[in-house]
């Protein structure tokens, strides 16, 4: 499997997170196109829907580092089988890369690779070029 440190950062970030709700722990790194890695853990909240994704918690942090090509983003969790990322974090993901690879994985090392174009094949800027 590709990406073996990324998703170690992943891992090791969602030693982070704050999920005393449903208690979903999620890392996630993302690799710039520089080699730079940028990690993030979710962040939940009481009223669910004001959580934090692993994911754009990542994305975030290197956008504010200055950084917005990404090649690659691993996300884990504690979940028996490897989780997707929500829509949300896909449509995120595609306004810097619609071709980023994706690869999820469990603490327990089960991990799966993606293009996200697999993933999310219409994506917002897509979907907005063919009506315009």
């Amino acid at each position: 499997m590709q990406y073996v440190e990324l998703t170690a950062a992943a891992s090791k970030t969602r030693e982070s997170a704050y999920a005393p709700y449903p208690k979903f722990a999620v890392g996630a790194a993302v690799l710039s196109k520089e080699g730079r890695v940028f990690v993030g853990c979710n962040v939940e909240n009481i009223s669910l829907g004001l959580t934090i994704c692993a994911e754009r918690s990542a994305i975030a942090a290197a956008v504010a580092a200055g950084h917005r090509d990404f090649e690659a983003i691993a996300i884990v969790t504690g979940s028996k089988k490897p989780a997707l990322p929500c829509g949300a974090c896909q449509q995120v993901m595609a306004e810097f890369n619609p071709s980023m690879k994706v690869v999820v994985a469990t603490v327990a090392s089960d991990a799966e690779q993606f293009s996200l174009k697999e993933l999310l094949p219409w994506p917002a800027q897509v979907l907005l070029e063919k009506r315009v």
